[in-house]
């Protein structure tokens, strides 16, 4: 079973974030995902924006692009820290992370 069918996201626009008060900047998701996340000088990981821009501002998201969803799934489900939330822009239901069902 695919990622997409796991989540039942099939074709469903999907966007991440990190609460970086949980992150413990093991880099983990910045190795998975290079496009989506990265480690700024505090140590810690944020999600960059479809521009490559580091979005700081507590609760940022940014757009899961398809190609990379698996690699962002990844990321939330290895990450020491439980602070990747990946969900389904519709009506923002967690579906990876520590909040998803």
């Amino acid at each position: 079973m695919s990622v997409q069918q796991e989540s039942g996201s099939v074709g469903e626009a999907l966007e991440v974030w990190i609460d970086q008060d949980l992150c413990t900047g093991d880099g983990i998701c910045a190795q998975y995902a290079p496009e989506v996340f990265e480690l700024d000088i505090d140590g810690l990981a944020y999600v960059k924006s479809v521009d490559d821009e580091l979005l700081q501002a507590p609760g940022a998201t940014t757009p899961v692009p398809l190609p990379l969803l698996t690699d962002v799934v990844d990321s939330a489900k290895e990450c020491p820290g439980e602070c990747i939330h990946v969900r389904r822009v519709s009506d923002r239901v967690e579906v990876y992370g520590p909040d998803a069902e």
